[in-house]
């Protein structure tokens, strides 16, 4: 298996900015402080009932890594939904507004 390093995955974000709407890549980073092997990691808006492709693919982010999420989709919105599957079965979800994110850890 491959191990994540550096970046977790490519997406993408829009904010709207005085009524006018710019793209802007939206940046934080995963850290993975828990116990359990990240398999696979699914995220959307949270206004979907799709999950997006897995961002991992073929890597996985091992217990103490750390990684780059880049969203890059062209939405306008915030709210994203993020779905993780450990090593074990165990899934893990929880909803997240994007813009003001700097990091997310899983403990």
């Amino acid at each position: 298996m491959k191990l994540l390093k550096q970046t977790v995955a490519v997406l993408a974000a829009t904010v709207v900015l005085s009524g006018q709407v710019l793209a802007q890549d939206i940046a934080y980073t995963l850290n993975n402080f828990s116990s359990l092997i990240v398999v696979e990691f699914y995220t959307s808006p949270a206004d979907s009932d799709d999950w997006e492709e897995d961002i991992l693919g073929a890597d996985v982010l091992a217990p103490g890594e750390s990684g780059t999420v880049n969203i890059a989709d062209g939405r306008t919105q915030c709210d994203y939904d993020l779905l993780f599957v450990m090593s074990d079965g165990q899934e893990v979800e929880d909803t997240v507004n994007i813009c003001e994110l700097g990091s997310y850890t899983l403990q």
